[in-house]
């Protein structure tokens, strides 16, 4: 998916993951987790970003991954989804829509939004 991002959205998000990871520290551990098991494992952001939303997935479903990883992998999104304060994660990501999973992805590792600034390719 290519998105396009103002420096302003990019920060506003920034900004609102940084209060998640100083209000709510477990919820941030466990996005931190998930976000860099999708990128150890090599799996789109894309994938992650529509299971965490409830979106429709098999566009992005690994193809050449066993399903017992993928399950794995789906049990570790389920734990995010579980948290009590899941919401404010929803709500996030509904808001940040137009900068796209990835890049999210990329500010919750600590990228800077300047540095996620242009088009991106990023899955």
């Amino acid at each position: 998916m290519i998105t396009l991002s103002s420096v302003d959205e990019l920060r506003a998000t920034e900004a609102a993951l940084w209060k998640v990871k100083y209000s709510y520290p477990k919820l941030f551990n466990k996005l931190f987790h998930l976000v860099a098991l999708t990128r150890a494992l090599q799996f789109k952001y894309h994938f992650m970003g529509t299971l965490l939303m409830d979106e429709n997935h098999n566009e992005y479903t690994p193809e050449f991954v066993t399903p017992s990883v993928t399950n794995l992998y789906i049990e570790e999104v389920k734990k995010v989804k579980d948290d009590p304060d899941f919401h404010i994660l929803v709500q996030i990501f509904s808001e940040s829509r137009n900068i796209g999973y990835a890049k999210i992805s990329m500010l919750v590792l600590g990228k800077s939004p300047e540095s996620l600034l242009g088009a991106s390719t990023i899955k």
